[in-house]
């Protein structure tokens, strides 16, 4: 018959051996305590946060859709959208004062058209 073996559990080549130290701000530590009583634990017990942070840590995966895009691939874009819209308002201004008779909602829609069809691309490539 095996013995019953007590204390603590051996691990062996699970030995955690990396320590890092945290520093909360009121805010934080008000947030993590938040975060622990949805957990139904009491942050002020001794061994209580470490778990509770491997556990957000470790096994909540980032997924690839939630980081940001590479904001100068997206500046750079958004600098080219406003040098086509400004070149679409001076060829309006241009046309209107060659022949004052002509319209500019055909050009305004245009330009509406070709702004909306941006977004809906940007979108699409955000959504992936």
């Amino acid at each position: 018959m095996e013995q019953n073996k007590r204390g603590r559990k051996r691990l062996g080549n699970k030995k955690r051996h990396h320590n890092v130290m945290l520093r909360f701000n009121d805010m934080e530590y008000g947030r993590l305590k938040a975060i622990a009583g949805s957990y139904d634990l009491d942050i002020s017990e001794r061994g209580t946060i470490s778990p509770l942070l491997r556990r957000l840590v470790l096994h909540v995966g980032s997924e690839e859709k939630d980081s940001l895009p590479c904001t100068s691939d997206l500046a750079y874009h958004i600098n080219r959208l406003g040098n086509n819209i400004n070149q679409l308002v001076k060829l309006a201004h241009y046309k209107n004062l060659r022949s004052p008779n002509t319209s500019l909602e055909n050009e305004i829609q245009k330009a509406n058209g070709l702004l909306n069809a941006l977004i809906e691309i940007t979108i699409e490539e955000r959504t992936g």
